[in-house]
């Protein structure tokens, strides 16, 4: 049973506690649940949750207000093998990656953006990558617009108020031009970001589905603007549109109907 004390060990061991409680359960928790497994007040509880939602080790579904393990823990601890994102995409991101030499990313998505899993270098002697564990902005990457345009209604509401920084002179800063663009995401199937973020680099996105039908990750090719022009070509949207329909049919979706009906599940599982 987790202790109260104001003291800074104890403060951690309620932390754990309250980590674990929501990693060991097989549904989603409310505050007043965990607090009741833990015997502590909702005041505590709530305060570590809020600081373990923003760090990305928990998630807050928006439709219940309810909690689950969030993107960062599933990347460290990898507690369910079996339905592990990064191992289910690892064969279709390798195949992608070798059939077009562009580097493949992906991503997950946190409350700021999209967080990069796992990164396949290209086959090009210069390496055009994304590290591990990097947040990338909803507003300026591919993967954080796919990741967003799926997002709740209230969710993309916040997030379209900005604020939005303008890196490039590329880059969106406007709320009306970004909601447009997810607006185009959903319509075309993918998202991209040339020179948004870093002049001279492209990224071209793709949705991941679950068997629920939600929005659970993005698959992205990044490269060079030369290699991976703003019009991208259609064989290389063709193959990056495939791996994710190969990774979201491992993931279940689609196996009793075509591969369309997306929604998002909210902030992570």
């Amino acid at each position: 049973m987790a202790s109260e004390s104001s003291g800074g060990v104890q403060s951690v061991h309620l932390a754990i506690d309250v980590l674990e409680a929501v990693a060991f359960s097989d549904d989603e928790l409310g505050v007043t649940q965990i607090a009741d497994r833990l015997k502590v007040t909702k005041g505590s509880v709530h305060r570590h949750l809020t600081t373990m939602v923003e760090r990305g080790y928990l998630s807050q579904n928006p439709a219940t207000s309810r909690y689950a393990i969030g993107p960062k823990s599933r990347l460290l601890a990898r507690l369910s093998p079996d339905t592990d994102l990064v191992k289910v995409a690892e064969g279709p991101m390798r195949e992608l990656r070798d059939a077009l030499g562009q580097t493949v990313v992906l991503s997950e998505m946190t409350p700021r953006g999209a967080m990069v899993l796992v990164t396949l270098p290209g086959t090009s002697p210069i390496e055009i990558g994304v590290r591990s564990g990097s947040e990338l902005p909803f507003y300026n990457s591919a993967q954080g617009k796919v990741l967003l345009a799926y997002a709740p209604r209230p969710f993309q509401a916040r997030m379209l108020r900005g604020p939005f920084e303008k890196v490039t002179a590329k880059t969106i800063v406007s709320p009306e031009r970004l909601e447009k663009a997810l607006q185009e995401v959903v319509k075309r199937g993918y998202g991209a970001a040339p020179e948004e973020s870093m002049l001279g680099i492209n990224a071209v996105a793709a949705p991941i589905f679950d068997s629920n039908d939600a929005c659970v990750g993005a698959l992205a090719m990044v490269g060079s603007i030369q290699f991976l022009p703003e019009k991208a070509r259609p064989g290389d949207i063709a193959a990056l549109m495939h791996a994710a329909e190969q990774i979201s049919r491992k993931l279940g979706h689609g196996s009793n109907a075509p591969f369309a009906t997306p929604r998002h599940r909210g902030m992570g599982r």
